[in-house]
């Protein structure tokens, strides 16, 4: 008997379980795959590493603007590719170790909720039967593959692939279309562009990025356009054919059918909760739209069961989950404890990064807020200009008008990611710009316009 079995062991799951084996519980984590989950195996730590590698090969094909010329650069994707499975693997046997040390019992297997019990619920997982007060579930997102004509064959013949295929392929092809602007297409985009191969992205918005803030959206457009990333927007794909290296992608857009010639299609037009099969149903759990219902706590409808990360569709970021995973051991526990969905930052790791938080103008007047905006390019720090010739980075801040707090922090730059989560305190802890206006910023650093922001309002 557990006091704890969580399904799943990605970002929330692995968490979770360490936070509840602190707290006194036996814990139980059954993970069909790997541990890690998809952020660890093949979504956030892979995607960064090579775009890492795309990175220095930027900086050694474009340092003539900053006085530095290398001859001869090259890039051996094979490599990347290989330094990215010891990155993960790395990783991987790192979680092991922190359960292993925490003393939780790791279970390889899928796992399902198989009934009620008069102590808690029975999970089957790899021909076993266990039993456990509580349940976590933890049991991830996967790729959706929409229904194009000819899309579902394309993927069986390898034509087309998800977040997952994409980063074990070793060959690197000359012609790559993105099927969605997000943020994982994005991220693919900006590295296959850097390393050589024509992109193209063909997105049904008309703007790249999903919710990221208007003006910086177009921003990393126009940067990424400038690089050589074609834009194909407000149209939709209408069908996908072929086999690695003779594809053809159509897409219908102001009534016309147009076709690109590709040697592979990234198909990134979005995630879902992987719920089916577990048991959810059988047992009562409230779904919406294939996701778990949850309130600010974790809470299912069911008590004794939890929920957290992308398997509940709020927020489905690794960051998110880990949070939303100590949440639900804290609620457990009988701490009191609540996950602030208003000031999760949000991070695109090209180049140049995007980080935002909060609120944008156009979301906080639709809250209710009497909002306003100031924006402040990135040119206001000394080491932003002697670190980005030509650069167009920018920084926005939301705030409100009443008691002037601030509601979001937005911006384009390099660093960005690194800056969001100072923001992120802001917006949690309900800050006034008389507040920011106090901190101390070191200099020089890019951060350092956040606050320059502040003395413009």
């Amino acid at each position: 008997m557990y006091d704890l079995i969580i399904l799943g062991g990605g970002p929330a799951g692995y968490n979770a379980a360490e936070r509840a084996a602190h707290h006194g519980m036996k814990t139980l984590v059954c993970e069909e795959r790997a541990l890690g989950g998809v952020c660890l195996n093949e979504g956030c730590i892979p995607t960064k590493t090579l775009l890492y590698s795309a990175k220095i090969f930027d900086y050694a094909n474009h340092g003539d603007k900053y006085g530095v010329t290398v001859e001869g650069a090259k890039i051996d994707h094979a490599k990347v590719v290989d330094r990215k499975d010891k990155v993960v693997k790395t990783l991987v046997s790192g979680v092991a170790a922190k359960m292993k040390g925490a003393g939780v019992t790791v279970v390889d297997g899928t796992a399902k909720i198989t009934g009620k019990t008069a102590n808690g619920f029975t999970v089957e997982c790899k021909g076993e039967t266990y039993e456990a007060a509580k349940l976590l579930i933890c049991t991830g997102s996967e790729a959706v593959i929409p229904p194009i004509p000819g899309l579902r064959d394309s993927y069986e013949a390898g034509l087309a692939v998800t977040n997952r295929e994409i980063l074990d392929i070793r060959v690197l092809p000359k012609r790559v279309v993105v099927v969605g602007g997000g943020v994982i297409g994005l991220e693919m985009a900006s590295y296959f562009n850097s390393v050589g191969s024509e992109v193209t992205v063909v997105e049904m918005l008309n703007k790249i990025a999903g919710p990221t803030e208007a003006e910086i959206s177009s921003i990393l457009e126009k940067n990424y356009t400038k690089k050589g990333v074609k834009f194909v927007l407000g149209a939709k794909v209408a069908a996908v054919n072929g086999k690695p290296g003779e594809g053809v992608v159509e897409y219908e857009k102001d009534g016309k059918i147009e076709k690109i010639d590709c040697d592979l299609v990234l198909v990134s037009t979005g995630r879902r909760a992987r719920t089916k099969g577990i048991g959810l149903e059988e047992i009562g759990v409230q779904m919406n739209r294939g996701a778990v219902v949850t309130d600010d706590q974790c809470k299912t409808s069911v008590p004794g069961i939890w929920a957290a990360g992308d398997v509940n569709g709020k927020v489905m970021l690794a960051h998110t989950a880990y949070r939303e995973g100590e949440v639900a051991v804290s609620d457990m526990m009988g701490i009191r404890d609540r996950v602030d969905y208003r000031s999760i930052p949000s991070v695109i790791y090209t180049n140049p990064e995007v980080g935002s938080v909060g609120e944008t103008l156009e979301s906080a007047k639709a809250s209710g807020f009497d909002a306003a905006e100031v924006t402040l390019s990135l040119r206001y720090s000394g080491r932003y200009i002697a670190e980005n010739e030509g650069g167009d980075g920018i920084v926005k801040v939301v705030y409100g008008k009443e008691h002037n707090q601030i509601l979001g922090v937005h911006m384009i730059g390099n660093y960005a990611s690194e800056i969001i989560f100072g923001a992120a305190a802001m917006v949690a802890k309900e800050q006034r710009v008389a507040d920011v206006q106090k901190i101390v910023f070191p200099h020089p650093t890019v951060c350092e316009v956040i606050r320059e922001a502040m003395f413009t309002i």
